[in-house]
């Protein structure tokens, strides 16, 4: 199986979490790595992950088995 790599352009670190977003409820919701490549979510490597900023206003929710 091919890992997955960051969605970040020009990363080619391995990804650990997956990103999506619920623009209408202003928030971002972080977890483990899916289990499929979905088109809609981004795959973030662990830099990327406690890199993560959103816009001001919005929540991020973070899967309680991620630390950091």
């Amino acid at each position: 199986m091919r890992e997955r790599v960051c969605s970040k352009v020009g990363c080619a670190r391995e990804a650990v979490t997956t990103l999506t977003y619920d623009y209408r409820d202003q928030m971002a919701a972080l977890g483990p790595l899916g289990a499929a490549n979905d088109p809609h979510a981004h795959d973030l490597c662990a830099i990327h992950t406690d890199r993560l900023s959103v816009p001001q206003g919005w929540t991020v929710v973070r899967h309680a088995t991620l630390v950091s």
